[in-house]
């Protein structure tokens, strides 16, 4: 059984802080380990990918793909998540369902750039009209199998100029 007074910390639990800079006797005096002079012995070094003026490996690299300056930000719903909000009553099946309807209901919570409707299982409310930017083949599938329809908005092309008037 170990006393107190025999406590010990194990060996190597602790080391020693090496003090740099203090004499060429430590063995990490003068420059203190950072070597010569130059950036790198300096505080504040921040040199990644910097290749001492030669162009940088990232920026040789070639361009790939291409980046929507500004993308759409969709609402994707489920139609089995539509389907469970129209058997508990707080989807009108009668009415059209638009985003503004989903909106009301909280099957989202703001209308973004549109809705977009997923999915090809669990739906089997009938009659319902849908007005809606997209849906995938499934999701149309579904509904219109349920007896349902769906509408699509056309989408506003920015790029094309409006006819000329006559």
């Amino acid at each position: 059984m170990t006393r107190l007074n025999e406590l010990r910390d194990n060996p190597g639990a602790n080391k020693t802080r090496v003090r740099v800079g203090r004499g060429i006797g430590s063995g990490v005096g003068k420059t203190g380990g950072r070597g010569g002079k130059g950036q790198t012995a300096r505080s504040g070094v921040a040199i990644n990918g910097f290749e001492g003026g030669q162009m940088p490996l990232h920026m040789r690299m070639p361009k790939r793909g291409f980046n929507v300056p500004n993308p759409k930000d969709w609402n994707q719903v489920r139609i089995d998540r539509i389907q469970a909000y129209i058997d508990s009553g707080k989807l009108d099946a009668k009415a059209v369902i638009d985003a503004e309807a989903l909106v009301a209901a909280r099957v989202i919570r703001r209308a973004k750039d549109g809705v977009r409707l997923m999915g090809s299982e669990g739906f089997t409310a009938k009659k319902v009209t849908f007005k809606v930017d997209y849906a995938t083949k499934g999701a149309l599938a579904a509904i219109e199998a349920a007896g349902g329809k769906v509408e699509l908005i056309p989408a506003k092309q920015p790029w094309k100029k409006a006819p000329r008037a006559q």
